[in-house]
């Protein structure tokens, strides 16, 4: 292979590897909020175990997924460095943001947050819940804002044989960022609330004692990808036109299949999640085992779904890396196939094993089931 083609495989390995973790952490930070703000009202004691139970996963989570993003980043000085050169004054304006609001305020947030269990007053805990997702979401807005640019680049100047930032707020307004960022928001909440529903049924086919907790999270996951798998699926078909106007032929280019299944699969979980809201009624979906089965099958789909549409969103770009601008094989760092070999087999291994230890963490905090009753402590912190 080509060190254009083993670079383009390298890059498609670890962004997807992150992806995943990126949406389940925005999408279990999202549940977090409204669970732990019902506890802040209410005082009720379930809802605080909600909050730790998944707050627990969700910093397992979240603690690996910045692994894999620190790994990542290193492949855009080893594999593109036609890019950092070409276009990093207005490419690495976005991304300067997006490491500065995840890896400082996003960290410190949820820092306070796990420690400040029994310290802080509630309403100052449930503040610093909210700034944690602010953050996440900010952090994915300007992901989405640098990728905006590579696939319909504006606000830039042409100096020399380099690009320049001229106008910054073009990067904000450009319409391949918008509704962008607005489909992988619902794709996040959908990975939430499938993750949720999957969980909770999984408990249920164990024959859980804790049937009130699972209760209200299977409800609580079932409602949330009732309500947004609609506007998940119609954010999806909002981008078809604007494809259509600033990159003529993508769906031709693009890889068809990817982009049929990734709808399938979206339609397939908002018709499931709406025929599941009637049997929630008088729990009648706790006495069928079937539906949950279902349930922890389909854990996996959004996960699928997403990674087809940014595999259709990036691969129909080609053969440009930032569209009409650069040539992907002119982006490539000048260097041996034995390198980028290297490096891809090195970072894939190490992605592999990320993946396995967040599953099985996960897997574990799982089957462990929430705490009995509520330790004084944060039982957050997490130790292998």
């Amino acid at each position: 292979m080509s060190p254009s083609d083993l670079a383009r495989v390298q890059f498609a390995t670890t962004t997807s590897f992150h992806f995943l973790f990126v949406l389940l952490t925005l999408g279990l930070v999202t549940l977090l909020v409204i669970t732990q703000t019902r506890f802040t009202l209410t005082r009720a004691p379930v809802h605080e175990r909600m909050t730790r139970f998944w707050g627990r996963i969700y910093v397992i989570n979240y603690a690996l997924g910045i692994a894999t993003g620190i790994v990542m980043e290193f492949q855009f000085g080893l594999d593109w460095s036609g890019l950092a050169t070409y276009a990093g004054d207005v490419f690495g304006a976005p991304l300067a943001l997006e490491t500065l609001i995840a890896f400082f305020l996003e960290s410190t947030f949820l820092g306070l947050w796990i420690f400040g269990w029994g310290r802080l007053n509630r309403w100052v805990h449930l503040a610093l819940l909210y700034l944690t997702a602010l953050t996440a979401y900010a952090s994915a807005f300007w992901i989405m804002a640098a990728n905006g640019f590579l696939q319909h680049p504006v606000g830039y100047r042409v100096e020399g044989n380099v690009l320049r930032l001229e106008d910054f707020s073009a990067l904000l307004g450009n319409p391949t960022f918008g509704t962008a960022l607005v489909h992988v928001v619902f794709a996040s909440l959908t990975v939430g609330g499938v993750f949720l529903t999957g969980v909770s049924a999984y408990h249920f086919i164990k024959r859980t004692p804790e049937v009130d907790f699972f209760r209200r999270s299977l409800r609580l996951g079932v409602v949330t990808t009732a309500l947004v798998t609609p506007s998940l699926v119609g954010a999806g078909f909002a981008q078809f036109p604007i494809i259509e106007e600033l990159q003529p032929g993508k769906f031709a280019h693009a890889p068809g299949t990817a982009l049929g299944f990734m709808i399938l699969i979206g339609m397939t979980l908002m018709a499931v999640s709406w025929l599941t809201l009637p049997l929630l009624i008088k729990d009648a979906v706790i006495r069928m085992r079937f539906p949950l089965y279902l349930m922890v099958i389909g854990i996996p789909l959004p996960f699928l779904a997403a990674i087809l549409g940014w595999v259709f969103r990036e691969v129909g770009r080609q053969p440009w890396l930032i569209y009409g601008l650069l040539r992907t094989e002119d982006a490539v760092s000048q260097v041996d196939s034995s390198q980028i070999l290297l490096s891809l087999i090195v970072f894939s291994s190490l992605f592999v094993v990320l993946a396995c230890v967040d599953w099985a963490l996960i897997a574990r905090a799982v089957r462990r089931g929430p705490d009995v009753t509520p330790a004084p402590v944060s039982p957050l912190v997490v130790t292998l």
